[in-house]
């Protein structure tokens, strides 16, 4: 995986350093959108880092189910956790080990939540979105947020490599069968920690499984 060879320990290394690397507060889509997670809702966080965006859905009374690489983000998840007094069924796994449709790792869910997973290449990212049809019962919800094109002149975030990030067109061919409620990109200042802090390129999916 190209700028990514050793996943597991470039984690475990950004988020070694003191605090949060992308802050504590949900992604502000996620926020937006938080009508779309009922109380009691089954939902999925992939590559969910330090559990920021999982500990609020939790604090929702959503049950959640995490995911990540990194051995030193799920410590601070679970302490983030502990300090918010929820539960989140946190897990260590990559995207390419997850079991999507295992009912041992939660599935089916009623939401998949995938917030700047960028380090995919352009086939782990094909089957990381099969994936997430695997993972959700039929009209469940996935809520995808990530970076386009334009992010490689900003520099405020994510891989810095082109095949990673996304656009409008690449989305639609990607779920064309799925009911696409909101396709949304806009140019906008980031605020999450200094992971993702300054104008960026951010595109927003809400789909339904069909």
């Amino acid at each position: 995986m190209a700028g990514f060879e050793d996943a597991a320990a470039r984690w475990n290394g950004r988020y070694a350093a003191e605090g949060f690397l992308f802050g504590t507060a949900p992604n502000d889509v996620l926020a937006a959108q938080a009508a779309l997670f009922a109380p009691g809702d089954r939902v999925l966080c992939v590559a969910d880092g330090e559990g920021r965006n999982a500990t609020w859905l939790a604090g929702r009374s959503c049950a959640v189910t995490a995911f990540d690489i990194s051995e030193v983000g799920l410590r601070k998840a679970a302490a983030l956790a502990t300090e918010r007094g929820v539960a989140v069924d946190a897990r260590l796994a990559s995207v390419d080990t997850w079991g999507w449709d295992d009912p041992a790792c939660g599935a089916p869910f009623d939401a998949v939540v995938a917030v700047f997973v960028q380090f995919a290449t352009p086939s782990q990212r094909a089957a990381m979105f099969e994936g997430f049809a695997r993972a959700l019962r039929p009209g469940g919800v996935l809520l995808l947020v990530g970076y386009g094109p334009l992010q490689m002149t900003y520099r405020t975030g994510g891989p810095g490599i082109l095949e990673h990030l996304y656009d409008e067109v690449m989305l639609r061919e990607a779920f064309a069968g799925w009911r696409i409620e909101r396709l949304h990109r806009a140019q906008r200042t980031l605020s999450e920690g200094a992971g993702h802090d300054g104008m960026s390129d951010v595109l927003e999916l809400v789909a339904r499984r069909p």
